[in-house]
C-alpha cells in the first residue's frame, strides 16, 4: 500500500516502523524538524518536514495516489483538518487518533475511522492486568461484551467436561461461547464442538456477553480474580 502517516511522535513512530517493515510505500509528514530528521535517518520512507494541514503539503505527498492516511498528532483539531483535506483528495481509507472522547462524533460524522485515546487504552489494559490477572488478552465489544483468552487450571470446574456437558450442567451460561481451543501438541487451534473435552492447560478464546467477570473466570479455575477489585 501507499500510506501517508501524519505525525512522528509516540504513536506515529511505531506505526512508521510497522508500515515500512511490512513493505509498504510510506510518506511521513512531521512538522518538528528534529523528529522529521530522525525518522528520515531511521526508516526507509519519504519524510516531509511540513504542516499536514496545508493542502500543498498533501499535494507534495501525492495524496491523490495514496491508499490510506493515518493522522496521529496529539491535537484533535489538526487531525480533523488532515482528515477533511484527505477527503478532498479522495483517499480511500482515512484513520485518525482521537484524544478527546467528546470529539469522537465529529470524526465519525465526516466518515473517519477512529482510534480512541491510546493513552486511555493503555491505562485500561494495565488496570486489567492487575484486576484480572488470569486474562491473557482481551478485546472489548460494545459496552460489556468481551473476547478474551484464558488458560484452564487442573481444578477448574470445566476441566474434563465436554462442551455439551458444560452447557447441560450450567457451567457455561447461554451468553458464553468457547471460540477456539489451543492445546499443547496440536499444530493449530481446535474448533470447539459439543463432544470436545476441555483439558487442563488448554488456552481458550472465550466470548462473553457480560465480560470476563470473576464468576466466569472461576469456571476456568482462576479464583485469584476475586481478590482484586
Amino acid at each position: 500500500m501507499y500510506i501517508i502517516i501524519v505525525g512522528a511522535g509516540d504513536i506515529g513512530t511505531p506505526l512508521i516502523e510497522i508500515a515500512t517493515r511490512s513493505g509498504n510505500e510510506v510518506v511521513v509528514i512531521e512538522q518538528d524538524t528534529q523528529k522529521a530528521e530522525a525518522i528520515g535517518r531511521e526508516y526507509d520512507c519519504l519524510v516531509l518536514n511540513a504542516d499536514a494541514t496545508s493542502k500543498e503539503t498533501l499535494e507534495d505527498a501525492e495524496a491523490e495516489q495514496a491508499d490510506a492516511i493515518i493522522s496521529t498528532t496529539d491535537q484533535d483539531a489538526t487531525n480533523v483538518m488532515v482528515c477533511l483535506l484527505a477527503e478532498e483528495f479522495g483517499i480511500p481509507a482515512i484513520t485518525s487518533v482521537v484524544h478527546d472522547a467528546e470529539h469522537m462524533n465529529l470524526f465519525r460524522q465526516i466518515g473517519v475511522n477512529t482510534i480512541e485515546n491510546p493513552q486511555q487504552l493503555i491505562a485500561g489494559y494495565l488496570y486489567r492486568a492487575v484486576a484480572r490477572p488470569a486474562i491473557v488478552d482481551y478485546m472489548r465489544i460494545g459496552d460489556q461484551a468481551e473476547v478474551f483468552e484464558i488458560s484452564v487450571t487442573e481444578n477448574a470446574p470445566i476441566a474434563g467436561k465436554t462442551l455439551t456437558e458444560a452447557g447441560e450442567e450450567d457451567i457455561l451460561g447461554d451468553d458464553v461461547l468457547i471460540v477456539a481451543i489451543e492445546r499443547e501438541g496440536e499444530d493449530s487451534p481446535l474448533t470447539p464442538r459439543g463432544n470436545i473435552q476441555i483439558q487442563p492447560n488448554d488456552m481458550l478464546t472465550v466470548y462473553s456477553a457480560r465480560g470476563a467477570d470473576p464468576d466466569l473466570t472461576d469456571v476456568f479455575g482462576h479464583y485469584e480474580d476475586k481478590t482484586v477489585q
